[in-house]
């Protein structure tokens, strides 16, 4: 076996969760027994993550933190690291940045990693028993059926619901002002109401879209003219561009096409969750 395997699947939420949940996942990781690494590299959602098997992450005095299931991976400001070794299955629920918090029940926060109490929690014991049965479809449907019965303060026409719908839509390339017109709201008000949902600002987050547009462009299309992409996606220049991918990423877009074209060699390098 490959020192690296991995098997990935998506699947949509139904209707009356998608103004919530973007949508529920599944991955496999398998290894040769010793212990791998894996990146994630930020993008504009937060995630709740069941996982089975074991993780543990890289604190900042060098230290691994074991990480108890389910965790929170908030909106990332750069790349996470996470360790594993042998099986790796996780039940993920990917959600908008500013509904995640109201799913929970929880105080926003900005904190990437976050660990967190809840009774979700009860859900780890019966997904475990669906996937060492191998019954993947069946745990994302507990899943769903968990977060139909919770009542969500965020309205499908409300103010944060707006926004948000506008701020995908323009895949991050909008201006606040913009966001807030297509939300009938002030940019104060927004600003206020967003913050007080995700725990960032409305420019926080529309930056963290556009250089998730870039990213994708670049893993998919590692040929691709850099100045050009920056003028499509609305920077200012090429070095606007550069200057923002790496505060996200830690490297340049250059750098970052070139692990794209390991990749399509099979060298699985980077993970996008």
């Amino acid at each position: 076996m490959p020192p690296f395997e991995m098997q990935h699947q998506e699947f949509e939420p139904p209707e009356e969760l998608r103004d919530s949940i973007k949508c529920f996942w599944y991955n496999k990781r398998e290894s040769d027994g010793q212990q791998s690494s894996f990146e994630v590299i930020p993008d504009g959602y937060a995630e709740i993550i069941f996982y089975f098997g074991n993780v543990s992450t890289l604190l900042h005095n060098g230290n691994l933190q074991v990480l108890p299931s389910p965790f929170m991976m908030g909106l990332l400001n750069e790349p996470v690291h996470f360790y594993t070794k042998n099986r790796l299955e996780i039940i993920g629920i990917r959600c908008f940045p500013w509904t995640v918090f109201d799913l929970l029940g929880l105080p926003s926060g900005k904190e990437g990693v976050q660990t967190f109490e809840h009774p979700i929690a009860q859900l780890q014991s019966i997904l475990a028993q669906y996937i060492r049965d191998y019954k993947i479809v069946e745990a994302i449907a507990e899943v769903e059926r968990y977060f139909l019965t919770i009542p969500s303060t965020i309205a499908t026409n409300s103010m944060l619901a707006k926004a948000g719908n506008a701020m995908r839509e323009a895949n991050g390339t909008i201006a606040v002002k913009q966001v807030a017109a297509a939300a009938h709201a002030t940019v104060r008000t927004l600003e206020r109401k967003f913050k007080q949902s995700s725990g960032y600002t409305v420019k926080d987050v529309t930056g963290l879209m556009r250089f998730e547009q870039v990213r994708n462009h670049l893993w998919h299309d590692p040929h691709i003219n850099i100045a050009s992409l920056a003028h499509d996606m609305g920077y200012t220049d090429q070095a606007h561009l550069s200057r923002e991918f790496k505060r996200y990423s830690g490297t340049t877009p250059a750098a970052f096409a070139r692990k794209a074209k390991q990749h399509t060699r099979g060298n699985e390098l980077i993970t996008f969750i």
